[in-house]
């Protein structure tokens, strides 16, 4: 297991310390991760957002709350309705202990997943339909509250990161700021259901890459979370004790042109994880996997092409400018949400 390293964003804020930034953005050029500690976001907010969430997988009809004509991109996305990319070519690529657990070509997912909108969005967009208003389920009253509370306080976090990466990559301090303003970005947390799903080496969540910018997740109840590293290395990931998980996403790869790679995840059903399963199950808990996860995304109507000092003749053969919007449908039609 890797111990990813550690940026803590208040003492960033009280110094500016340059060397931070440096670090940030040489992290994700390594590793496609990091771990961001941050003051304002609290264990017990964690809690208060996953007991929420728990409730609402096991008393959820799966239907009422799902938008399949938006794409799924605000509501409830029910198991085996997404499939990730076929990414086999890369899989060839790995050392046999290294490759994923995920069969190539995939299979749907078997987890479940609620997108909730947050931060503003903009007023006029030419993709409304990945700006849609969100959905909030009967009988939680507090849902709206918790949810807002929650995204805020992760993507909040995530800015100040964005900031610091920005100056490590060269940009200017508001570089990636500016391009998340009135993006569509989603509180995600996914549900796995361990009384169904809790065979060793059950796939919830495929081999995959995220399609957005930068994607943040709080500490999971069950371990199961495995990334891959620039250099195709396999690791288990365990977020410390008030801490964030940060992976970088494809809209990031886009901006560096390639300088920072899209991690690859998977989750799967670890032995660790069934270890924890009976555990919880003795106690009489929940056996509902959230995961507690925010993506963050550029404006839909930014640009997406590689920056300064990443624009080159050949990255911008590899990554020639398009809409983020353009390239979200793209990527939603791939893992079967598009249309």
């Amino acid at each position: 297991m890797i111990d990813l390293p550690v940026i803590d964003i208040q003492e960033y804020k009280a110094t500016k310390d340059v060397r931070m930034c440096a670090l940030a953005a040489d992290t994700l050029h390594r590793y496609g991760a990091l771990c961001i500690k941050d003051n304002r976001v609290s264990t017990s907010d964690n809690d208060r957002f996953l007991d929420m969430i728990e409730h609402y997988y096991e008393t959820s009809d799966f239907e009422q709350d799902a938008r399949p004509n938006l794409h799924y991109q605000v509501g409830v996305t029910p198991e085996y309705i997404e499939r990730p990319r076929d990414h086999s070519s890369t899989v060839e690529t790995l050392e046999k202990k290294h490759k994923p657990v995920t069969l190539c070509p995939p299979n749907l997912d078997k987890k479940s997943r609620f997108f909730w909108r947050v931060g503003p969005r903009p007023t006029t967009t030419e993709f409304k339909e990945l700006n849609a208003e969100p959905v909030i389920p009967e009988g939680f009253p507090e849902w709206e509250d918790t949810m807002n509370m929650w995204g805020n306080k992760m993507l909040t976090a995530l800015k100040d990161l964005a900031e610091m990466a920005g100056i490590g990559f060269g940009w200017e301090a508001n570089t990636l700021t500016d391009i998340m303003h009135f993006g569509p970005h989603l509180l995600a947390p996914t549900g796995s259901n361990y009384n169904v799903h809790n065979q060793l080496n059950d796939v919830l969540a495929g081999f995959h890459y995220d399609l957005n910018l930068l994607t943040v997740h709080g500490k999971s109840r069950f371990p199961g979370l495995y990334i891959w590293l620039r250099d195709g290395t396999r690791t288990p990931v365990e977020i410390p004790d008030g801490c964030l998980l940060v992976q970088a996403g494809k809209q990031l790869e886009y901006l560096t042109g390639g300088y920072v790679k899209a991690g690859f995840h998977e989750v799967v059903v670890s032995e660790n994880a069934l270890k924890v399963m009976e555990e919880r199950k003795a106690q009489k808990k929940s056996l509902w996997r959230v995961s507690s996860t925010l993506f963050a995304h550029s404006a839909s109507d930014a640009v997406l092409q590689p920056l300064p000092p990443y624009s080159t003749l050949e990255t911008r053969g590899t990554y020639p400018s398009i809409l983020a919007g353009k390239q979200v449908l793209a990527e939603l039609k791939h893992i079967e949400l598009g249309s």
